[in-house]
């Protein structure tokens, strides 16, 4: 089955990722940076070897987020920025291939473990299962 193993994140971590702390957020050191890549990194290799890999990726901090929706007059109303009524959001996700939720939450265990500085909060990884339908409702 496949698997979305979401890391989520805020504006203020990715500032702190740029050296810029705030509370909650500490400044990140290049070797930290560093660190958190490379842990990835190997977590990503080992997935690819593995084959469960299926995709994965870093996404943009939320300030390059753009919102589209309906407006009451049935024109789109588009808003950039973060959203405004939640801070985390989806920072980077994998798509696994894995034979079951047991092996998934034991991937999802290890990128919890990811490295990064002292104070940094520590978001869930989210696990959903993937539909091959609708017929999965």
């Amino acid at each position: 089955m496949k698997y979305l193993v979401m890391v989520q994140g805020t504006q203020a971590d990715y500032e702190g990722m740029r050296g810029k702390a705030s509370a909650g957020a500490p400044a990140w050191s290049e070797a930290e940076l560093q660190a958190m890549y490379a842990y990835m990194g190997a977590i990503n290799d080992d997935l690819s070897e593995s084959g469960e890999f299926v995709d994965g990726q870093g996404l943009a901090e939320p300030a390059q987020t753009r919102l589209v929706t309906l407006g009451a007059d049935g024109k789109a109303v588009i808003t950039d920025g973060p959203y405004s009524e939640t801070k985390e959001l989806m920072a980077g996700y994998w798509v696994l291939d894995c034979a079951s939720l047991e092996r998934v939450t034991e991937i999802a265990e290890r990128v919890s473990r990811c490295p990064g500085p002292a104070g940094a909060t520590n978001y869930p990884v989210v696990i959903r299962p993937i539909m091959d339908g609708a017929g999965d409702i």
